[in-house]
């Protein structure tokens, strides 16, 4: 499980004052509601209570739920979806513990906390058990209406969810899944303007929730994303049948559902025609941010786990956890975690400082510093979220297989939970867009110099004596890094460039990720400096590998490579 202690060190950041006076607008609720700060020092005192509360509560009921909750599972009833039994605890003391609603304001019955205190919340839930995580977590869809609604649908929904209702976004169709212009969900209007919603939704996560966000096509004739709006669903209205619930390999305790869309009564969110343009793309990022923190949670939860078989494991008269080959993992796993969650709370500072520029600029005029600054962590936001949701995703598949190795042939029964984590954690590099498609949105970076840019400032950073030596070999790893990049650019071929570009993607992340160690190290030495020392080893392992591959790759090549 996560220790709290250790994610305090994520509230020290510099950047976390400049998230806290704008998200708390100076402090101005202080004199409406009793549990707001009254400055920084006492938001971040809030933010370490919240974050004991979630310690508890995952401790003490979510994980222990977790085996039965994996077991039962949820089950379909008379065209609704029922919940794993386990699984209405854990609603029950989330919603008792007040855990809902956790980024609203709090004139709707909200906690107002920033996007990196939620991303904490998430981790440590997802460490007890990832498939609540993602019930739970699926409140942030919360965010989209409040940014884009109008005053009254804000007024009527966002308590119900500060107050504990569940959330779902249908985007995905039978035909149309990583590729959302196909989704042909259709959206039509009564005679008095009312809209109504006809088709099939399929491997909608918690999808018989209590709120829908759904996707839909709203101009009639078009065929790509112009013609898609969003809309929102209210399960109290009726029109939407549960189908199907899938039987998957993991994190049973989430329900993924075949929905059937009949007459359904909906309300447009936001405009027309900017449905996938603009209203999905928000949902998405907020979704990969949570990802990358599921991803950890469970990363944590895998080396605690191996941690433990190993202390205990005696093999040849030695425990195991003295074989170099069985440290070497562990060390590895630790590393990738510490790693992890030096990205994910980065990203999540920058999502949190311009998003809050954003929400204050519908306030108020934001000034030209104000809008400089938001120009600036938006882009930065915009280069990390691919990255976080990439490599932690990644991560957690590598560490839960490394668990089930510790573990030996007891990783494969079914009584350890290693297995379970194994299960659990294919999916995150999946759904939410797979890692192919964070390649995608991250290779614009690299071939514009953005990420070249950010190591470069990161290498001119202080760091410790004891760090000098790392980020000498670091800086080795830019240079290769720019050579390679500079080579695809140059051979002017776009399937070379397809084809190389998770090689350059998986170089981005192991500098960056390094370079963020490396700061965390000259901080707290003795927390990090071993993660840094290991992350650094492996990160040159991979990316002089990689140098070599792109450098000697010729478009030619590609031949070898196509399927027949």
């Amino acid at each position: 499980m996560v220790d709290v202690k250790k994610l305090e060190y994520y509230l020290n950041n510099p950047l976390m004052k400049r998230i806290v006076e704008l998200k708390e607008r100076n402090f101005a609720d202080k004199d409406q509601f009793e549990d707001a700060p009254v400055n920084y020092d006492d938001a971040i005192e809030n933010y370490k209570r919240i974050l004991a509360i979630t310690d508890d509560v995952a401790k003490t009921i979510i994980e222990p739920n977790s085996e039965s909750v994996d077991q039962e599972g949820p089950h379909l009833e008379n065209n609704r979806m029922v919940y794993a039994s386990k699984t209405y605890e854990n609603l029950d003391a989330t919603r008792k513990a007040g855990l809902w609603g956790v980024s609203m304001p709090r004139r709707f019955g909200g906690l107002n906390l920033p996007i990196t205190v939620f991303s904490m919340l998430s981790e440590m839930v997802s460490a007890a058990d990832s498939g609540f995580q993602n019930v739970w977590s699926l409140q942030s869809c919360i965010d989209t209406l409040y940014e884009f609604g109008t005053p009254e649908q804000q007024a009527k929904y966002i308590p119900r969810i500060c107050q504990g209702e569940t959330m779902s976004m249908d985007l995905t169709e039978p035909d149309a899944g990583s590729d959302l212009q196909r989704v042909m969900l259709k959206a039509t209007q009564d005679a008095d303007g009312t809209w109504r919603l006809n088709g099939v939704k399929r491997f909608i996560t918690n999808g018989d929730s209590d709120i829908h966000l759904v996707l839909a096509r709203s101009e009639e004739g078009t065929r790509d994303g112009r013609g898609l709006s969003m809309f929102i669903y209210d399960k109290r209205d009726g029109g939407v049948d549960v189908r199907h619930i899938e039987n998957k390999l993991g994190i049973h305790g989430s329900p993924t559902c075949e929905l059937v869309y009949k007459n359904a009564k909906a309300e447009l969110c936001g405009d027309r025609k900017l449905g996938l343009i603009k209203y999905v793309m928000s949902l998405m990022n907020g979704a990969r941010l949570g990802i990358a923190a599921q991803s950890v949670g469970l990363e944590q939860e895998a080396y605690d786990q191996a941690l433990a078989y190993a202390k205990e494991r005696a093999q040849f008269g030695k425990k195991i956890i003295t074989f170099p080959a069985v440290y070497d993992m562990l060390s590895r796993m630790k590393a990738k975690i510490d790693a992890s969650r030096a990205v994910l709370y980065q990203t999540a500072r920058y999502v949190d400082i311009y998003k809050t520029l954003e929400d204050i600029s519908r306030e108020r005029k934001l000034t030209p510093d104000e809008r400089k600054e938001m120009k600036k962590y938006s882009r930065l936001a915009d280069a990390f979220t691919p990255l976080g949701k990439g490599m932690t995703s990644e991560y957690a598949n590598q560490n839960a297989y490394d668990c089930v190795s510790v573990h030996g042939g007891s990783g494969f029964i079914m009584e350890y939970k290693a297995q379970r984590l194994l299960r659990d954690a294919r999916i995150f590099s999946i759904y939410e867009g797979t890692t192919q498609l964070q390649v995608v949105a991250a290779v614009r970076y690299i071939t514009n110099g953005t990420y070249l840019g950010i190591m470069r400032e990161m290498l001119a950073e202080d760091v410790c004596d004891c760090m000098k030596p790392l980020r000498d070999r670091v800086a080795k790893l830019v240079d290769l890094y720019e050579e390679a990049v500079e080579k695809v650019k140059a051979d002017e071929n776009q399937d070379e460039h397809d084809f190389l570009a998770r090689r350059m993607y998986n170089m981005t992340g192991d500098i960056i990720l390094s370079l963020l160690l490396l700061r965390d190290a000259t901080n707290v030495p003795e927390e990090f400096a071993k993660s840094a020392n290991v992350f650094v080893r492996m990160a040159e392992e991979e990316c002089v590998g990689s140098h070599a591959y792109i450098m000697n790759f010729k478009a030619e090549d590609l031949s070898n490579f196509v399927a027949e």
